[in-house]
């Protein structure tokens, strides 16, 4: 009984451990979401946000703090007085010297202070705030980024599984096909010649099949990159191009689908920024006005007796502290100047990145449509080589078409097939380019 259960459950954990290898995309992109780390580094930009949050508005709370002192006068300070300070009779100018204080002194203090009005720090706040809805913009764009990356892989390696399974069957074809035709070679039906060629042919299948397999790994080692996948464990793929192909294109252009776009957001808000620096340099300007607590004890002794029944002198007080900027010399002048200065700036990048954005736009839908186009015309292009070439085999085995006819339309069905693998990455990078651009990817 145990036995069974511990062979039941080592199934289970195997079929789990391959389940994990085999994504679809939608699969991939949720694992790149959970795993990537740009993602993560993102993410804790946003709570580094809020402690800076925090900060801020801790440094307009009351502050409170403890501090004590000790002293052990080795030599006692010397003080010099005019004579007549003890002496009325002394003469003019002579000075009488004596050593005041005593061998020990302590203190304890404690102190409290408010900030009561600050112009600087109410901006501050604002800030703060702000700046945790920019890291959450920042990390939609890296979860943006991370999906275009993993996207963009996983097309690139379906589309090369599909040309490898393409290329594969071609490669048994021309086997099968040099099999048959030395049954003609034995029986003095067919010459040597013609056996070289198809083997030539099987040769160049071969080689592109070995070229095919280099760029599908290569292709499953960036989709595990983007992904933050363990580089040397298996992982494999289970949509082929055709798959995503079925996909929902977006062919209309809108103005506010630009606006969605994410590096657009980021813009507006560094502006907003930008539009706070100034406010703080305006409001640095006004009165900063703070409020002040201190209760402490002194202990003055001749013996290192302070724990001893002995006096010990309280003092207490409470003040406000009004600061009010006059004159910098022109330096907060200059400051403001250089922050409106900064937010032009910023409108007019925002003015030619969104000019920048319409133009991709036209691009990435041109693109769209002529790739698509492209694509129906390679499609038939290679029907048509897969129709020739068959053709061209049942001639062959009539005798109506030699070996090297053969081999020129299965020459042409590879430059076909490579034609068409192009297309296909041409209109899938196409769709993923105008997906980015709407924002689409998160959706």
């Amino acid at each position: 009984m145990i036995k069974n259960g511990l062979i039941i459950a080592v199934l289970f954990l195997g079929s789990n451990a391959q389940a994990q290898s085999q994504f679809t995309l939608n699969q991939a992109k949720d694992y790149a979401l959970g795993n990537q780390l740009a993602i993560k580094n993102a993410a804790l930009d946003i709570e580094n946000a809020k402690q800076q949050a925090r900060e801020v508005t801790a440094r307009g709370l009351p502050q409170v703090s403890m501090s004590g002192s000790f002293n052990n006068f080795i030599n006692l300070p010397v003080q010099v007085v005019d004579a007549t300070f003890l002496n009325p009779n002394a003469k003019p100018g002579e000075t009488i010297q004596f050593r005041a204080g005593t061998t020990y002194s302590t203190n304890g203090s404690l102190q409290a202070n408010q900030l009561l009005f600050s112009g600087s720090y109410l901006v501050g706040l604002q800030v703060a705030k702000f700046f945790v809805s920019f890291s959450e913009t920042a990390l939609v764009q890296s979860k943006e980024d991370a999906l275009f990356n993993v996207t963009q892989a996983y097309q690139i390696a379906a589309v090369g599984k599909q040309n490898l399974e393409f290329i594969d069957s071609m490669v048994l074809v021309t086997s099968k096909l040099i099999e048959e035709q030395r049954v003609y070679l034995e029986l003095g039906l067919l010459d040597q010649e013609s056996i070289d060629q198809l083997e030539y042919s099987l040769l160049t299948a071969q080689n592109s099949k070995a070229s095919a397999l280099i760029q599908y790994n290569n292709a499953l080692s960036m989709l595990k990159l983007t992904m933050g996948y363990p580089i040397n464990d298996p992982i494999e793929i289970t949509e082929l191009a055709s798959d995503l192909m079925n996909r929902k294109s977006l062919k209309e252009a809108s103005s506010e689908n630009l606006q969605n776009n994410l590096s657009m957001q980021l813009l507006q808000k560094q502006r907003t920024l930008s539009e706070y620096n100034l406010k703080n340099y305006k409001y640095g300007q006004l009165p900063t006005l703070s409020a002040n607590f201190s209760h402490q004890y002194n202990a003055f002794r001749n013996e290192f007796n302070f724990f001893a029944d002995k006096p010990w002198f309280p003092q207490t007080f409470w003040g406000l502290s009004l600061n009010v900027p006059i004159f910098a010399g022109g330096e907060k002048y200059a400051l403001i100047q250089q922050a409106k200065i900064r937010i032009m700036k910023d409108e007019n990048q925002i003015k030619m990145f969104e000019q920048s954005l319409k133009s991709q736009e036209v691009q990435y839908q041109n693109n769209l449509i002529g790739a698509t186009q492209l694509l129906e015309l390679q499609e038939k292009n290679i029907n048509l080589a897969n129709k020739i070439y068959s053709n061209a085999i049942a001639k062959r085995d009539i005798g109506k078409v030699n070996s090297l006819e053969v081999t020129q339309k299965y020459n042409q069905v590879i430059m076909a097939q490579s034609q068409y693998v192009g297309s296909m990455i041409d209109v899938l990078n196409a769709q993923l380019n105008i997906d980015k651009l709407y924002n689409q990817l998160l959706k």
